[in-house]
């Protein structure tokens, strides 16, 4: 015979797994990826990077960022179905990353770091509403949109403390220091383009960030891989900054471009590689002009260039194979069926 306690245990255990899975889906998603254990090693990379950096508050404002979303989704009432893929939680991970990188800790800051890793929530289910007319998503714009918001404020407020963000300046000439040509240093940089995804510098990151996508999806991997490179070759033929290609600041949004074109809104094959890597390599351009554009206001791009060109990439709706995946509102299985493959794993 069954107990009350035990009764009461069973059904608590699998609500507190559920809920678990459900935020190590929401880190897992940042990269498009519905998958717990890719979401781990996300979070491991974060807080790698982040003490590694001398930094920890990135990874506690990550993880705050990420639970505070998705309890937003859940108390709105939002469709189950997203809060299960980790869908309420990917922005405000990223919110979660921002904040401490950016602001000091205060404790106003992380007050507004709940607030507005909240606000992306509800902000998501109304640009998708909208973007649903024109047959594209959001992506992560509401991370976007919400933490400029915050970060401007800041200049503003003093209880943000807006220590860790650029001056004001207008831009100026280009800068001539090339990236020294060197196997290590290239090597790094390489890897940290993954990592600032999560706004990391760490290489160690950006080599977890790549086991945790091939847990999931090798070729999402490869093409993250691939993205990183891209970014960091075209900024280096195109003199870029050699302190940014170092740090990874060029590398970052052409990972998301190459992930989102060539093994999620589209169904692999040549025609839609293709696609991706005229893509990632404009989103390298949009990242430089972007990065000239915030630079009066000192306030950093984050994965803006990304959302811009994945969005100037989708609205065409292209068939690259099936006729029925030109419908871009979202990534689900039954959406785009080349994934159907992976969905259900890492549950």
């Amino acid at each position: 015979m069954t107990t009350i306690s035990e009764a009461g245990n069973a059904v608590a255990g699998p609500g507190l797994r559920d809920r678990i899975g459900m935020l190590l889906r929401g880190a897992g998603q940042v990269m498009f990826q519905r998958n717990a254990w890719t979401g781990l090693l996300f979070l491991c990379g974060i807080f790698w990077g982040a003490y590694a950096g001398g930094h920890g508050a990135v990874a506690w404002g990550a993880l705050l960022g990420l639970v505070a979303a998705t309890a937003a989704g859940s108390v709105l009432r939002l469709p189950q179905r997203d809060g299960d893929d980790g869908l309420w939680g990917f922005n405000g991970i990223l919110v979660g990353c921002a904040f401490p990188t950016f602001l000091g800790g205060s404790v106003w800051m992380w007050l507004a770091l709940v607030l507005c890793a909240a606000l992306t929530v509800w902000v998501r289910a109304g640009f998708n509403n909208v973007m649903g007319r024109w047959g594209i998503n959001s992506l992560t714009f509401p991370f976007v949109l919400c933490t400029w918001i915050f970060l401007l404020a800041a200049r503003a407020m003093i209880g943000l403390p807006d220590t860790g963000m650029g001056e004001p300046a207008l831009p100026g000439a280009a800068a001539a220091a090339a990236l020294p040509v060197q196997f290590g240093t290239l090597a790094a940089a390489w890897l940290r383009g993954v990592a600032q995804v999560f706004l990391l510098d760490s290489w160690v990151t950006g080599a977890l960030f790549l086991a945790g996508l091939a847990v999931a999806d090798f070729r999402a991997a490869l093409w993250a891989a691939a993205g990183s490179a891209i970014g960091l070759v075209t900024g280096a033929a195109f003199g870029a900054s050699g302190h940014l290609l170092a740090q990874g600041l060029y590398g970052y949004s052409p990972v998301l471009t190459a992930i989102a074109l060539a093994t999620v809104f589209y169904k692999p094959g040549v025609r839609s590689a293709v696609w991706a890597l005229v893509g990632t390599v404009v989103t390298v351009f949009v990242q430089a002009a972007m990065n000239v554009a915030a630079e009066p206001l000192g306030v950093a791009t984050l994965t803006a260039p990304f959302c811009v060109v994945t969005w100037l990439f989708l609205l065409p709706r292209l068939v690259f194979g099936d006729p029925a995946e030109t419908d871009h509102t979202n990534w689900n299985p039954e959406n785009k069926r080349h994934l159907a493959r992976r969905h259900g794993a890492g549950e």
